[in-house]
């Protein structure tokens, strides 16, 4: 059975550039994909740094972010309570061993700007993971900032020319977060060698190159996850 390590953000928030913190934790990210891998079969944990318990962002429980479908956000709310210590008690990042698991999926939200993207040791855990055929790594809207730490040992960055998405610029100026942004996921993929590309805001978006399957936004992590299981159906 096919097993697949989930990362969340352990941050609380994520700092802006006037140091007004911002929630973070998308809940459509995490639980979509979830559901998508459990009904599959695939082995599903979920890790943190630190192993502490991941937050959700209020914002993601917004009927103008759910279709204004009140029993949406009541679905995504009751299936991670039942979860349970699963998801408040997770697996410690640093603890993931590459050899153990077909899929890494890194969870959005805005958390990983904060912690992720500078995590000392989730890097050598995608490098090893990209460097494998058999395996498969992943990443849906802000989760792509984890990418970022994946440098080889010569410092040259595993993702250089690699074809992915992720929250697009032109989003994080609709969301109204850009003007006060540290720094923008879009623009640090391209400086850091990425072919970047992205449909229009808001447009389900999934790709894929070879073992790597990147999401746009929260509204692509259902189709994101779909395409992890049928890159896993190749690669097993």
């Amino acid at each position: 059975m096919a097993s697949v390590v989930m990362v969340v953000s352990g941050a609380n928030v994520w700092t802006m550039k006037n140091a007004k913190p911002h929630p973070t934790g998308w809940s459509e990210e995490f639980v979509t994909p979830h559901r998508n891998f459990t009904k599959a079969g695939l082995t599903v944990t979920v890790a943190s740094p630190g192993g502490v318990a991941p937050t959700v962002d209020p914002l993601s429980f917004n009927l103008s972010y759910n279709n204004n479908d009140a029993s949406k956000v009541r679905e995504q709310q009751d299936y991670m309570k039942r979860l349970g210590s699963a998801l408040t008690s997770p697996m410690r990042v640093e603890d993931i061993n590459p050899d153990q698991f077909d899929v890494i999926f890194l969870v959005g939200g805005h958390g990983p700007m904060q912690d992720m993207a500078v995590h000392p040791t989730i890097g050598t855990v995608l490098v090893a993971m990209l460097d494998n055929s058999r395996k498969i790594v992943a990443a849906v809207c802000h989760g792509p900032a984890a990418l970022l730490t994946a440098s080889r040992s010569d410092g040259t960055w595993a993702l250089k020319d690699r074809q992915l998405t992720g929250f697009s610029n032109e989003e994080e100026t609709q969301a109204g977060f850009a003007g006060n942004a540290p720094w923008l996921l879009e623009d640090r993929l391209r400086i850091s060698g990425a072919c970047y590309t992205a449909k229009a805001s808001w447009t389900p978006h999934a790709l894929v190159d070879g073992n790597l399957v990147t999401g746009q936004q929260n509204y692509s992590a259902g189709i994101t996850a779909d395409a992890v299981l049928k890159q896993l159906a190749v690669a097993v």
